[in-house]
């Protein structure tokens, strides 16, 4: 089964995400569990993890259908201590809200070498980073989302994706999140069937099927190869259709939320029915 949605708000607590999901029909959605722009915030509430729980269970989410992801500001594989310390801490505090919520997965960006260090010795930072967080939390998977690979972001390449997971000492518990936007503009033709056969053979060589638990839904603004994170609506930009297609039609993609960050919420519960009529 297909499982689709969009990146909701959480304004005003996390349980109004579940009810912004309903409202456009979708079966799956993303969050933020706190403000993905402060470092700190404020301990979720019982009466909040409460009500969240509640308009799950009423309205039929459970949580392979739910993607949280985790602050922008955090970058596990930051070359400096004090830094990298402080979002190794950001980290586990928010796996932690995900495991009060009832959550088995969260999804991040890899992280950043900041032109000091080595791709291998960040990922390897990024790596142990997990472990970190994986020894001080149970029940959820660290979900890695491959990356545009803009400035010096790593995790653009499923080699990047391979490395970390290769390090990992529980492999139970990591996983991985494709974006087709970020796929497209950092190299990988996604624009025909043909081109995406490839791909995501590659990808299952390289990385695997069975570490893929969730995956980001977007029309590209920027052109294959580009290296430019700039999402677009699914019929507009670069992209094109015929990925989306492949991917609806594919139970390779069942079981886990798939989810649009395209540009235009407006028109989200209408790209939700578009993708739903691409199912065979």
């Amino acid at each position: 089964m297909k499982y689709v949605g969009a990146h909701v708000s959480a304004s005003g607590g996390v349980e109004n995400a579940v009810l912004n999901a309903v409202e456009i029909g979708a079966n799956a959605f993303a969050l933020f569990t706190k403000n993905q722009r402060q470092w700190v915030a404020k301990p979720l509430t019982d009466e909040s993890i409460e009500a969240f729980k509640a308009h799950c269970a009423a309205h039929g989410f459970e949580p392979h259908q739910i993607l949280p992801h985790d602050s922008y500001l955090i970058n596990l594989g930051h070359p400096e201590a004090e830094k990298l310390a402080k979002s190794r801490t950001a980290f586990i505090d928010e796996m932690r809200r995900c495991e009060l919520l009832g959550l088995d997965r969260l999804n991040f960006h890899p992280g950043s070498q900041l032109k000091q260090v080595s791709e291998s010795e960040c990922l390897t930072t990024i790596a142990e980073s997990i472990n970190l967080a994986l020894d001080q939390t149970a029940g959820v998977t660290a979900v890695l989302e491959n990356t545009a690979g803009q400035g010096t972001n790593l995790g653009f390449r499923f080699e990047h994706l391979a490395e970390i997971i290769d390090q990992v000492e529980d492999q139970s518990r990591v996983g991985v999140c494709i974006d087709t936007c970020h796929s497209f503009v950092a190299g990988y033709d996604l624009s025909t069937t043909e081109s995406c056969d490839a791909v995501f053979r590659a990808f299952d060589q390289i990385v695997g099927f069975d570490y893929l638990k969730g995956m980001h839904l977007n029309g590209s603004k920027k052109e294959l190869g580009s290296r430019v994170d700039r999402h677009h609506s699914l019929e507009q930009g670069f992209l094109g259709l015929d990925v989306f297609k492949y991917i609806m039609a594919d139970p390779r993609f069942d079981g886990i939320p798939m989810v649009l960050e395209t540009i235009d919420e407006e028109i989200w519960d209408k790209e939700i029915e578009l993708l739903r009529s691409f199912e065979n």
